[in-house]
This record gives structure tokens, sequence and C-alpha cells, in this order.
């Protein structure tokens, strides 16, 4: 069903409506309209990296981690698993009359804001922070969460629109202030792509106020921006409970009915929270209008119309409840974990021979960890595999494992231990017994998060520091001391400084949140199974650079993320080491693509991502590094060679003035190609280079 016919269906609906009917339809939780034949719809779903919060589900890894693959393919294939995991549940759960939360067809997800501070904790939600990469993947998972069917699969929703990235702890209150530039240049390109180019069903707004307007109510954001300019068809929810910060938080408003009349008349049409429980009193105070009320169930009805739940039927009533948790679907998982883990050091160690180590200690307080595997926004696995688990079934029958958690994974700036060193000697004396140590350091979704709220118990948010709690730096320097072989396995979703595990540690593995079984795609990668394909899509800074950084609240994009930094990184954006020996030749490229040839020198068979670079050298409004124009992923067995064709992206050929004027660059670039970013910290980690070539329009 198309748009217009949708659209005309819905109308006609609406028409029949009373005002209390149509007002009692911009809730979230929508109930039913007996009389009309219409069934109670609760809008709130989850499905940030797999359908989240319904019961079970396939678990993917988190959202940075898909990022980290540079697998737009991938990334799609994804969504399109969740999609038919969260028609199969509707399919059965609606037919028995349940229609709660979480079990409909509009996902909340994905997350495509711009992770441009390291202490964000809800980054890990995101692709990162580059525009361009967090574009090419949400556009792939909306792609995939909304199929190519006569109707909708199911309706994904870009979020928060559109300048939103912390304080966790100020977002009822907050206002972001981003210059024109910044705005243009980075924090609306991802939204604008994937409502001009993927049609996604939905925009949520997002808690926060922007240059003046709460996002929820902001006409110049949901109707200058979104509707007149980019021609956005589906409709606006807010983020849970924003309406209600108008005028408890952001004091733009004095009553309910106000807030709820701001949010309607700018253009926000579903209200995730209760005030637009005052609607109707809004109307009869002569605060918004009825039409606009109208309009609003409009888009609703459009929505669920496009999706075929409105009796009509769709292609997808067929899809079983076996669906869920499938063989191909787990299959998908494993390879998006293996596909994702970043190889940070080798000094040769890895990959490890299983039959030649004899004891291995496991060691670490994500070692044993469910919590570290999945991140936040999941669903819930049948079985959860983890790192431990993987490692003793590797080692059966080849050699001993020992554990010891090591330390408590805590915040313990927060809540200190009483002991927080009380596993410290087994730690020691576990390594001091083995003959090669694998160390899982790290995070979980309690240490870095959302703002505590009602559906987030857990003391969950934004990270002080980019240091490791405490108690685990003394554990790593502990088991170093031991002398051991060391691989550090590092288990979160954003940036550390683990500087000690970079300069003494043998291996450093970034496994982000793998997924409920990731441990397995991990054990596989230490042990040889695969080579280690993932790509940084954040800048790791050292911590001491967060006196460089600009302040947490301040979101110009001055010296941020890889476009800006002038410092020294830990690890650059786009770095990874794979076990493989790769090259590159012959780089040539014009306005459109680039070609280069990859080979792979090694006896290893392994993925690639080939990464394209560009730098406009005359403009002063380009940023004063190159900017990702282009990627492609590329497998080799040993002694292949393969030409590859990277188209670049058109608006890497702009630039963005200080009026947030996005003009034609200044005609003369440099294309580099590599397998990371061409600067100099890249260059010393990697011992690589990456091809240049000039390029004159």
């Amino acid at each position: 069903m198309d748009r217009e016919k949708a659209r005309a269906k819905a109308a006609a609906l609406v028409a029949r409506m009373t005002l209390e009917e149509k007002a009692s339809q911009l809730r979230y939780d929508a109930p039913a309209i007996e009389r009309l034949g219409i069934p109670a719809y609760n809008w709130w779903n989850e499905a940030l990296h797999g359908v989240a919060r319904g019961g079970t589900a396939t678990s993917f890894p988190q959202a940075i981690a898909l990022a980290a693959t540079f697998d737009d393919g991938l990334v799609e294939a994804l969504g399109d698993a969740a999609a038919t995991e969260g028609r199969a549940k509707y399919n059965a759960l609606s037919a028995r009359g349940d229609r709660d939360i979480y079990h409909g067809l509009t996902f909340w997800s994905p997350n495509i804001n711009i992770f441009r501070d390291p202490r964000w904790g809800r980054g890990h939600e995101t692709y990162g922070e580059d525009p361009y990469l967090t574009s090419r993947m949400g556009q792939a998972y909306v792609r995939g969460l909304q199929g190519s069917g006569e109707t909708l699969k199911a309706a994904a929703c870009a979020k928060h629109f559109a300048v939103h990235s912390g304080p966790e702890a100020l977002r009822h209150s907050f206002e972001a202030v981003a210059s024109p530039k910044d705005m243009e240049e980075t924090y609306l390109p991802a939204f604008r792509d994937l409502v001009t180019k993927a049609k996604v069903e939905a925009v949520m707004g997002a808690y926060n106020s922007t240059n003046g307007e709460p996002c929820c109510g902001s006409v110049t954001l949901l109707r200058d921006i979104l509707r007149d300019a980019w021609g956005f068809a589906g409709h606006v929810v807010s983020d849970c409970w924003a309406v209600r910060d108008f005028h408890t938080g952001h004091m733009v408003t004095r009553t309910p009915q106000e807030s709820a009349a701001m949010a309607l008349s700018a253009g926000c049409d579903l209200n995730c929270g209760c005030t637009f429980l005052f609607i109707v009193r809004a109307v009869q105070e002569g605060l918004v209008s009825e039409d606009a009320v109208t309009e609003a169930a409009v888009r609703l009805f459009t929505t669920r119309y496009l999706l075929g739940i409105m009796g009509e039927g769709s292609e997808y009533d067929a899809i079983p409840y076996d669906a869920v948790e499938c063989p191909e679907h787990l299959a998908l998982a494993r390879e998006a974990a293996l596909k994702s883990c970043v190889l940070l050091k080798n000094n040769g160690l890895l990959p490890l021979n299983a039959g030649r180590i004899g004891t291995v200690g496991v060691i670490g307080p994500n070692a044993d960890s469910r919590d570290s595997l999945v991140g936040n926004y999941h669903g819930t696995s049948s079985r959860y595999i983890t790192l431990l688990e993987a490692v003793e079934d590797v080692m059966e029958g080849r050699g001993r494992v020992l554990y010891s958690e090591g330390c408590h994974l805590t915040r313990d700036r927060v809540e200190p231990l009483a002991q927080p060193d009380d596993r410290l000697a087994e730690a020691e004396a576990v390594a001091a017994a083995s003959d090669l140590v694998i160390l899982a350091l790290g995070f979980d979704e309690h240490y870095e998060g959302e703002e505590p709220d009602d559906s987030n118990a857990g003391d969950a948010g934004d990270k002080p520091d980019l240091l490791l709690p405490e108690p685990q730096r003394r554990l790593l320097t502990a088991v170093l001391d031991a002398g051991k072989p060391t691989v550090v396995v590092l288990l979160g979703g954003s940036a550390m400084d683990v500087s000690e595990a970079q300069e003494r540690a043998d291996a450093v593995l970034l496994a982000w949140y793998p997924g409920a079984r990731g441990g397995k795609a991990v054990a596989e990668l230490l042990f040889g199974a695969a080579s280690p394909s993932g790509k940084l899509p954040v800048t790791f800074y050292r911590n001491e650079a967060l006196r460089e950084l600009p302040d947490f609240t301040d979101y110009s994009m001055r010296n941020r993320t890889y476009k800006y930094y002038t410092g020294t990184p830990l690890y650059p954006f786009g770095y990874g080491l794979s076990y493989a020996d790769m090259a590159l030749r012959g780089l040539c490229a014009d306005g459109k693509t680039a070609r280069v040839t990859v080979r792979n020198d090694s006896g290893f068979a392994a993925e690639e991502v080939v990464e394209l670079w560009l730098r406009d050298e005359d403009s002063a409004d380009a940023p004063p590094h190159p900017i990702l124009a282009g990627f492609a992923r590329v497998r080799l067995e040993p002694g292949e060679e393969r030409e590859v064709c990277v188209p670049l992206d058109e608006a890497a050929f702009t630039v963005v003035g200080d009026d947030g004027v996005r003009r034609p660059g200044s005609g003369r670039w440099t294309v580099y190609a590599g397998f990371g970013q061409p600067d100099a910290r890249t260059e010393a980690l990697t011992g690589r280079k990456c091809l240049s070539t000039a390029l004159t329009l």
C-alpha cells in the first residue's frame, strides 16, 4: 500500500472520531475504539540491536559494535532479522489478545546521534562519531527493519532529533547550543539521509532543548527543517516524558495543557508519556486547534495502515513464531560479533594455539559476566556464552583453564566497595599458575548507559573520565607484573584509556558488547578461527585529553572527533589490526569513485576494510584533517589479489561555512586509501602509510 492510499484510509477513519477519541490515539498506549473496530495499539517497542525488552529474541552486538564492522550490508540483514522476529512475536501475541508494551511493530531505533564526547553514557547506542558512517549504518538498519514489501515489515524511528549526546543528568532541562556550521556539518546529515534516502517512518525528538527550543516542541526542527525542508511524511514521537519536561525542566510552559499544545503545534504527533492526556483540555482552552489533533491522528493511522495491521492484512502475517532466535539469525549474530571486534595491539602472540598453551588463566570481572555481553536496550537470549565458557570449550582436552573474577565490576565511585581488592590475591595466584593469561576488563550497561528512570533502574549514566574503574586498574597492573604472556580483552561501548595495556600487554582486543553468545566469537578470534577485522568508529583518547576537549556541555565540534582533534589519540578512528598482511596499490579516483587493488600477502584468509579519505586542500571551511568518504569490506584468500571500486560520498566534496550553508569545495583534493586514516598515529601503530593521489575537478 502506498502512502497516499494509506493516508486516505486514515483520514476517512479519523473523520469518524470524536475529539476525545482522536486525542486518545496520540498516546503511546493508544486504547481500542470498539465502535469503530479499532484495536488497542502500544507504539513503544525497541530494536536497537535485535528485538529488545519483549522476551526472547536474537541478541546482536551493540550498535557501536555494528558500526565497527563497517559493513552496511550486514547491518541491513540484521535489521531484517529483527523485523522478522518482531513480526513473529506480533503475529503470535496479538492473536492471543496481547497488545502490550514492547509487542508492537513500531521500533524506536536506530539511535543516530553523533557520539561527540567519550564521556556520554549512551554513546554505545550510536554508530559512532562520524556523520557519514552513522548515515550509512543508519540507512541500512532502516532498510532492513522496514523492508521492501507492499506493507512495512516494521516501522523504524530515527532518534533523538537532532542535537543530543549528554550530559544524561541534565537532559530534562539542558539546552544544547550548536552553531549553524556544526548543525549542517555534524548534527543534521544522518537524520536528513534517513528521512530523504531511507524514508524512515518515524522521528523521535530529544529531551533537551536545541538553540532555545525544546526539541519535542521545536518549530525550527520539526516544522521548518524536518517537514518543510526535507519533506518528511511520517510521524514524530516524543522521547518518553520529554513533553512533561517543558513545564517541569525547561520551564517554557506553565501547565501540562500548554506543554501538550506546544508539542502538537510544532508537529509532535505521538506522546511517549502522559502529557497528551491534557490535549482535550488544551483544545477547550484555545491553546491548540482540533485540526492539529486531527492531522496528528491521521499521520499515526497512516503508519498503522502502512504496516497492514488495521484488519487488511499483510504479506508478513504468515511469519511463524519459530522465526524467533532461529539458526539463521544466530549465524548473523555470530558473523556480526566476529566482524565487530577490533584488534588494538598484537606483538605476535595472537592467534593462540590451544594445543600448545598448557594452562590458561582467565581473569577479570567481564570474563564470566552476562551483563557485559549485551549492552543496553537488549532482548533476552535463550543461551548466554561468556568468554570464560568459550575458552573452556576451546581448551577442553587440550589444557587447564583457571579462573578468577579478579575484582568486582562496579561503579566504585558511586558505591565504594568495602573490600575492592578482595579477589586480587586470587587473581595473582591464577596468573602465577598459568602459562598464558586472558584478562577481561571494561564496563557493562550499569556502568555506562542512560540516566536512571522508571524503565532503567540501574545506576547508569555518563563516565567521569576515560579510565577503567580503579580496582580494574590495580588488577591490570598486578596481572602484568606476573610476567606471563597476556591478552587483554575489553568489553564496553566507548573510548577507554588503556595505556598500560597498550604499553605492557602482548595483545589487546576490543570486543565491545558482542551479544548474548558473543563470548564464543571472541574466543574464535583469539584462537585463530577467524581474523579480527573491525575498525574503531570513535576516537580513543587518552584520559588527559579531557583537559583539551571542550566541556561536556559544550556542543562545539572544536577539537572533537577525528576531524578536529589536534592531539595524539591512543587509538585513532578507523583503526584496527588483522592477522593477515594486506597491501594496497594502484589508487586512482575521480569525483564519484576510487579504485584500488588489495592483495593478501599472508597465509591467513581474512577480511579487511578498505577506507577512502578526502582532504580539501584549499578551502578554509574544510576540517583540518581528511574525512571519511567511502569504505568497502573485502575478503581475500592467502595470496589473492582484487581490485575494489568504492563509491565516494558526494557530501565529502562540499564544505560548510560558518553561516551553515553547504557549498562546493575548493576543487582541489587529496584522496587517500588505507586500512585506517592517514594520520601519524595510525602509521605508527600499523607501520603502514596510506596511498594518496591528487584530484582536481
